[in-house]
């Protein structure tokens, strides 16, 4: 499958990058209840990221690569909101969150603008 552009090699190193930010993230979280809940949940979905996108390029289908890349959609803004959280309830300081939170941002435009584009290609 295509990626759209600027190279699965690329995607898939800024995917893992992505990932092992958000678990220093999650390591770096007070000992707290609220904070391991929420740390819990953003790294569970911060790092299936990368998983849902090495499993779109083994997609059998345009229909089943885009499928993952809405996968990889979901679970990047699902990252958001608990990045959100972490910032709003005060747990993290939000500005110590503003790079995490704006490389998540850009790779939701950068995953959306592959699948408009694998779609296209389909129709």
């Amino acid at each position: 499958m295509s990626d759209g552009g600027g190279g699965a090699g690329d995607l898939r190193g800024r995917t893992k990058a992505f990932a092992l930010r958000v678990i220093r993230l999650y390591t770096a979280l007070p000992r707290r209840v609220d904070a391991q809940v929420i740390g819990k949940q953003v790294l569970r979905s911060g790092t299936s990221v990368g998983a849902n996108y090495r499993e779109a390029w083994r997609a059998r289908s345009r229909a089943e690569f885009v499928s993952k890349l809405g996968d990889c959609l979901k679970e990047l803004d699902e990252t958001a909101y608990w990045l959100e959280l972490l910032g709003e309830s005060g747990i993290v300081p939000a500005d110590r969150l503003d790079n995490l939170h704006d490389e998540c941002n850009q790779l939701i435009a950068i995953f959306t603008t592959i699948a408009k584009k694998t779609k296209e290609k389909t129709n």
